[in-house]
């Protein structure tokens, strides 16, 4: 057998999700419903760095396979994206140890979140980046990013619904970028919680309003409460850019 590390692009616009949900079109059931094909009937699972909400795109996620077909690394991509539907790009294909898992191999992980700033909405972003028409504070939104820099307890960034104990994460970098009227949001760190990068993100839009001071960020932080911080963004401005590994990054 031979363990296949795959990274792939999505836009997740017409999926529920990324992972397999007992209905509904996902990123996940697709991929392994061509693995099958490719090996006959025989049932593929695919194993991801972690799953995307309904909405939400990728342009580095990362995911592994076990399989005893003897195809040229370079080979497996040409034939999957053969079978694909055009929302899903395999962009890369290596073959690695067996020691190596997409998920627990992982060192971190980099999201992008685009906010479209025009007076009007673009028709043709609009699953692509969130409309945000109102006035920001930019400058008091880049101060505010750089106080979740470091180790911290991000339970008041976490969904309600995370069953997950653990909520200590480290945030490596944190930008905020203007380019014409798109602002984009780059957040790279160990690892996130349930809906925790558009939590931030909503954060940081209060902050730009004025709904919220910078300073306020560590109080929010250290309050360890959901109700502390911002809203949810939507799915659609949300990407995951890359997943990074210790022998090097995607």
């Amino acid at each position: 057998m031979a363990r296949m590390k795959v990274t792939v692009a999505y836009d997740g616009t017409e999926f529920a999700g990324y992972q397999v949900q007992p209905s509904g079109r996902t990123v996940q059931g697709t991929i392994q419903a061509v693995l099958q094909k490719m090996h006959k009937g025989e049932p593929v699972g695919i194993f991801a760095s972690g799953r995307t909400d309904a909405g939400v795109h990728a342009i580095g996620q990362v995911f592994h396979f076990d399989t005893h077909m003897e195809i040229p690394s370079e080979a497996w991509g040409k034939a999957l994206n053969a079978m694909l539907p055009n929302d899903i790009l395999i962009k890369d294909v290596e073959m690695v140890s067996d020691s190596f898992h997409s998920r627990f191999s992982a060192t971190g992980k980099e999201y992008h979140y685009k906010i479209l700033r025009s007076k009007q909405p673009d028709v043709f972003q609009r699953n692509h980046m969130f409309h945000f028409p109102y006035s920001l504070n930019v400058e008091d939104m880049k101060q505010a990013a750089s106080l979740f820099l470091g180790t911290h307890d991000f339970t008041s960034f976490s969904s309600a619904k995370s069953e997950v104990e653990d909520k200590i994460r480290t945030i490596f970098a944190f930008d905020v970028e203007e380019e014409g009227n798109v602002l984009t949001l780059k957040v790279r760190g160990s690892g996130f919680l349930y809906n925790m990068v558009r939590i931030l993100v909503g954060t940081l839009l209060e902050v730009g309003q004025g709904k919220l001071k910078p300073k306020e960020i560590s109080a929010i932080i250290k309050g360890k409460d959901r109700a502390l911080a911002g809203k949810t963004a939507p799915a659609n401005g949300l990407y995951l850019f890359r997943v990074d590994y210790a022998d090097k990054t995607e």
